[in-house]
């Protein structure tokens, strides 16, 4: 059985995730460690669980959710994972830190696997599927497990709210037609684990997101 667990990093308090299962192999999603501290935490919780990280994945390349890209990398000598459309949201980071007013990052690696929706992510004993749930970044991905019953959603579905669509690349529309078509269906018992804020339900979404209905 996969286990979710959620680490809150950055200025931004950006989610990452550490997805195991009873093998020990684990995905760590979004690194959003920023500072050295960060970063010694996320190592420290996968050293105290025993794990062994095989992938390092990317939801999509906002900066708060790729900060962790090189510690990640070079310490797991593990390759980056996104989806083609992200690789000009992923090269703009430091220009955006800049308008941020925060210190450049170390910078991230180039990709070296593109993923593709509809493919199955296998690691242990656990299978995930890729969604494109883009509007907030174009080639923004979830990842679904049906077994367990959850999805990492990036910053697609909030608690309440949906991801924002005013950055390059986003669009609102798409945005409601990505989670209509693409999380809904998934069914009101699973849960939403995202970029930011409190893990929430499909159900709970469905009948109280102001921007659902």
């Amino acid at each position: 059985m996969a286990q979710v667990v959620q680490m809150t990093f950055n200025p931004f308090q950006e989610n990452t995730y550490i997805v195991y299962d009873e093998t020990r192999e684990c995905i760590i999603f979004d690194p959003g460690c920023f500072e050295t501290h960060e970063k010694q935490a996320l190592r420290t919780k996968i050293e105290e669980l025993g794990l062994r990280p095989v992938r390092l994945i990317n939801t999509h390349c906002h900066l708060d959710h790729v900060f962790g890209n090189k510690f990640v990398a070079e310490t797991y000598q593990l390759p980056l994972e996104i989806h083609a459309l992200e690789v000009q949201v992923l090269a703009a980071v430091p220009m955006v830190c800049q308008m941020y007013g925060l210190p450049i990052p170390e910078e991230s690696p180039e990709p070296g696997k593109f993923l593709k929706e509809g493919e199955t992510i296998n690691f242990g004993n656990t299978s995930l599927e890729m969604l494109l749930t883009p509007g907030h970044s174009p080639g923004s991905l979830s990842f679904y497990c049906a077994a367990d019953k959850f999805v990492i959603a990036g910053d697609v579905l909030f608690y309440g709210s949906v991801g924002r669509s005013d950055l390059p690349g986003g669009d609102h529309a798409t945005l409601i037609n990505a989670i209509k078509t693409q999380l809904l269906p998934l069914g009101d018992d699973i849960t939403v684990h995202p970029g930011h804020g409190p893990a929430t339900r499909i159900g709970y979404e469905r009948k109280n997101n102001p921007f659902l209905n």
